[in-house]
């Protein structure tokens, strides 16, 4: 495992890591197009608008027929329109309806650290947005996503959702387009003529795809009549084309015509008149298999057991042996991605591969008729064990930022090779190991909730007094804290300490000893606290353990500072950073050099404070960890107001009120500070007087995430207030600033919606929230408003 992380790896996962954070947050992330799009101008103009009458519109029809890439490109010409921005949730790879809402949560990029269900967390984080969401491929799971689909849009008035699936959702108020085929001639018109032809959707989707495998291929009289019939025997179906296509590699167009149509007259031994589009699309991937060698079949079927995407050491791994030899692996799939079964995706640090769901359901049922199917699915979820283990035996190092990296790309495999195990009679136990070793995968990244549900599903299969049930014990006990739950913590944690008595694993007791002592910060008993976190130092000295060492110094430190031991919290700390840069290691330092900022500005050295925090924070923004940041931002607040620096204490706290929300907890697992929480706030609000305290946290709780972390790093706002001139630009979206000059017309609620073609509900609730930030509390105060804002840019016109 050591080769797959490397200096060159490292280096390119930094790149990748700091290219994901540059571009923002909040605003939503479509996938790059990577073939043009074809066609479909009626049924965009018709999705959009349906979407804009209704606020679930949802695209059906047979796999392969483009609804996702329908939906994505309505979804991409729709960006401007929703200011919290447009979010692609995948479904395909999904079977556990208990996943769903946290599914979504991660798509939204929305970490909860809480421990209340996924769905309430997004329906608060919903509650006033103006967002778009694209549920692609719902089918499976349709009846959950009806049911979460209704809950957010009752909840969530600004909310729309773009739902593709095989059938309808069936729910209230939702909008249904069938999507077609692509368009082709008429069969009982006029012969077109070549350039005519060449532009019905279905024979221009074939050419360009063509011209891909053949530059300059185009419709000639040669060869019209050839193109016509084989884009008519798919049905005009997009994925049919695609991959006809490419057999253009080996054989003319006449060649495949001759090929298709024997293959689909020995498949449906009926009229191709009434032959169902799936029993087409079912044929043509039968054919596309068959022109595949025996070896490229054979790993076609084998990759089918992964979830979402896979690279090349992981298809050597799970699907090499019995037929295929590892070194065969790299040509066989090579072989796949030039017939289109494999999908190549370029990743900063390595390429990866994707198959199409359509196509991977079919590998699965070849796999399973090859009688192999629980051979590879139990060598899946052996290899992502190893994985796992791998990632937390080198936890602490420099190879650290780039396994958290590679661990949030192996998500979906990681979750099937965890469902695997639960699932499966006699592997719960191997299951716990692999939800225990990923600690910091579920701390780091937007899973802890659904982390912690792992946990407690195999600790529930799991009573036996092992090793690994000790682990997983005072693994889940972290997250408890982290979420709040302090006396579930505390229960795991009283089992813990016994097991670990009894299987005289002194590793155990210092864990349990470690957080042990949060949870008594966390009650208030900070004695305790520095009493339990001592032992915890002492016992991981003696162990050898540099994680739970610097993790015990972080946190000895930290209540050393709150107790007023300044020496001691400042040598305490001290000794933590030095234990991880012995070790190379970066994200325990982030907290150790937090810790040590809290103190430093305790101290009343507010420059070297600010300098330690900013440090921090750089570090945890790279990685994206939203606790980190929030409690960076906490403590440059109270850091600003100590400098008498107000108004940017109060634009912080602004802030730090969309990084708590999204979290769902507070100083979440560090709770003890929000005292100093409060005195930052109440010295704010004494200085600046009430409206002008206000007014500043409204101006930072609208701050994107990136103009956020700007402001506490470089203490530069966007727009006019950056250059200090002028006055802040309007709180309003732009949908607002409509709404209100509609307002400001006299237009009644019912008016408004007629004007913009969105539902009556829709509409008073902007009003409802264009009066919350404007402090107004009627609608001729917004006429006035209006009316202001039209001199003031008046008046910078004359000047």
């Amino acid at each position: 495992m050591r080769g797959l992380v490397g200096r060159d790896w490292f280096e390119a996962s930094m790149s990748a890591v700091a290219a994901g954070t540059s571009n923002g947050r909040h605003t939503g992330r479509l996938p790059a197009e990577v073939t043009s799009f074809v066609g479909r101008r009626h049924e965009m103009a018709e999705v959009k608008r349906l979407l804009s009458a209704s606020r679930l519109v949802t695209l059906t029809g047979v796999g392969g027929v483009g609804k996702t890439r329908l939906a994505l490109r309505v979804a991409e010409d729709a960006r401007r329109a929703f200011p919290d921005g447009v979010w692609l949730v995948e479904l395909a790879a999904l079977t556990d309806p208990g996943l769903l809402a946290q599914s979504v949560s991660e798509a939204l990029e929305l970490r909860d650290h809480s421990s209340r269900p996924a769905v309430e967390t997004l329906v608060d984080h919903l509650r006033d947005k103006q967002a778009l969401i694209l549920l692609d491929n719902c089918e499976q799971l349709v009846e959950d996503c009806a049911r979460l689909t209704d809950r957010l849009l009752r909840e969530a008035p600004g909310l729309r959702v773009l739902a593709t699936s095989r059938q309808a959702l069936g729910t209230a108020g939702e909008q249904t387009l069938a999507v077609p085929a692509l368009a082709l001639p008429d069969a009982d018109g006029p012969r077109l003529s070549t350039a005519a032809l060449a532009q019905c959707d279905a024979v221009r989707l074939f050419v360009e795809r063509a011209g891909a495998i053949l530059p300059g291929f185009a419709v000639t009289e040669a060869n019209r009549d050839a193109v016509e019939r084989v884009c008519r025997q798919l049905d005009g179906l997009p994925l049919g084309i695609e991959l006809a296509a490419v057999r253009l590699r080996a054989l003319s167009v006449q060649q495949l015509l001759d090929r298709l149509d024997d293959r689909f007259q020995l498949l449906t031994q009926g009229s191709r008149a009434v032959l169902p589009r799936h029993r087409t699309l079912r044929a043509l991937v039968d054919w596309s298999y068959d022109l595949c060698t025996d070896k490229e079949q054979l790993l076609w079927a084998r990759i089918s057991v992964f979830a979402g995407s896979l690279d090349l050491e992981a298809a050597e791994a799970v699907c090499g042996g019995d037929g295929i030899g590892r070194e065969e692996v790299l040509d066989l799939v090579t072989g796949l991605v030039d017939k289109s079964v494999l999908i190549r995706e370029d990743h900063p640090e390595a390429v990866r591969y994707r198959m199409l769901d359509t196509l991977r359901h079919y590998g699965r049922e070849r796999l399973a008729a090859a009688g192999e199917e629980a051979v590879r699915l139990r060598r899946h979820r052996d290899y992502y064990r190893g994985l796992a283990a791998a990632a937390r035996a080198e936890l602490f190092g420099p190879f650290q930022v780039p396994w958290f990296a590679r661990l949030q790309r192996e998500h979906a495999n990681l979750r099937a090779a965890l469902e695997y195990s639960f699932t499966e009679p006699g592997q719960a136990t191997a299951g716990l190991g692999i939800a225990t070793d990923l600690l910091y995968h579920w701390i780091t990244s937007y899973y802890l909730a659904e982390g912690r549900g792992w946990l407690d599903r195999g600790l529930a299969l799991c009573p036996e007094p092992t090793e690994v049930r000790a682990r997983a014990l005072w693994t889940d006990s972290w997250l408890a804290v982290i979420q709040t739950d302090i006396d579930a913590a505390a229960a795991m944690l009283e089992e813990c300490r016994a097991l670990g008595d009894r299987l005289g694993q002194d590793s155990v007791r210092a864990y349990v000893a470690l957080y042990s002592g949060m949870v008594a910060m966390c009650r208030g008993d900070t004695e305790s606290a520095v009493g339990l976190y001592e032992e915890a130092v002492a016992r991981h000295r003696a162990t050898g353990d540099p994680v739970g060492l610097a993790l015990a110094l972080i946190r000895l430190s930290l209540a050393h500072s709150f107790r007023g031991d300044a020496a001691r919290a400042v040598a305490v700390g001290e000794e933590s950073l030095a234990v991880c840069d012995a070790h190379g290691e970066g994200w325990h330092r982030a907290y150790a050099t937090m810790a040590l900022g809290v103190e430093v500005w305790r101290q009343g050295d507010h420059e070297r404070a600010e300098a330690l925090e900013t440090e921090s924070l750089t570090f945890n923004r790279s990685l994206d960890d939203p606790l980190g940041v929030g409690v960076n931002l906490e403590v440059l607040a109270w850091i600003a107001a100590s400098r008498k620096r107000y108004q940017r204490a109060a634009r912080l706290l602004g802030a730090l009120r969309n990084i708590w929300q999204s979290i769902g907890a507070p100083l979440s697992g560090y709770g003890h500070l929000v005292r100093y929480h409060e005195g930052c706030e109440a010295a704010a609000r004494q200085a600046l007087g009430k409206q002008a305290f206000q007014a500043a946290v409204k101006e930072g709780a609208r701050l994107s995430y990136d103009e956020a972390m700007t402001y506490a790093l470089q203490d530069r706002l966007p727009g006019p207030s950056a250059a200090g001139e002028g006055e802040p630009s309007s709180p309003l979206t732009p949908r607002e600033t409509e709404i209100a000059e509609l307002v400001a017309q006299g237009l009644s609620n019912k008016e408004i919606a007629a004007t913009l073609v969105i539902a009556q509900r829709t509409a008073e609730g902007h009003i409802e929230r264009i009066l919350s930030k404007l402090g107004f509390n009627s609608r001729a105060q917004v006429a006035v408003w209006v009316a202001g804002q039209r001199r003031s840019e008046e008046d910078v016109e004359a000047e």
